[in-house]
């Protein structure tokens, strides 16, 4: 007994395995130009990195997408209220409650945004020593080989 899908979605001259691969050599292309290295880009491929971890780019990745997000944003923001009523009183307090809460915590959010910028980079310093020594260990060891098989 075979079944047949319910509904089926189509259009004549319409080629499903083209697109398919349109939309991966667009993806690997745009992901080779750095299109895709965006923090909230990297938030939405959060299982991806599952994924890419026994890849030799999780790294180079990972580390480039926390230096995209590393600083906490501490700009200023557009305060908005939705209430009609009262909405204007509301908003002027909001701002003042903003402007105390800035003075009290940009100190902090300054201080933590040089944790985490050291923080990566040395992470990246790490990585690329890692890089050299392994590099290095396996040159010698194809030395090592050639001198033992030749």
């Amino acid at each position: 007994m075979s079944t047949s899908p319910i509904l089926t979605i189509g259009a004549p001259g319409f080629d499903v395995d083209q697109l398919v691969a349109e939309l991966q050599a667009t993806t690997e292309r745009k992901t080779k130009e750095g299109a895709y290295a965006d923090a909230r880009v990297a938030r939405a491929e959060k299982t991806n990195l599952i994924h890419l971890r026994g890849s030799e780019d999780f790294v180079t990745f990972y580390l480039a997408c926390l230096r995209d997000a590393v600083f906490v944003d501490i700009s200023d923001f557009e305060i908005h209220e939705r209430r009609q009523f009262l909405g204007p009183l509301l908003r002027k307090f909001k701002k003042v409650i903003w402007s105390l809460l800035k003075f009290y915590t940009y100190r902090l959010w300054s201080q933590q945004n040089q944790v985490n910028g050291l923080l990566v980079t040395a992470l990246e310093g790490l990585e690329d020593q890692s890089r050299s020594r392994i590099a290095a260990l396996e040159q010698r060891i194809a030395e090592l080989e050639k001198r033992a098989n030749g």
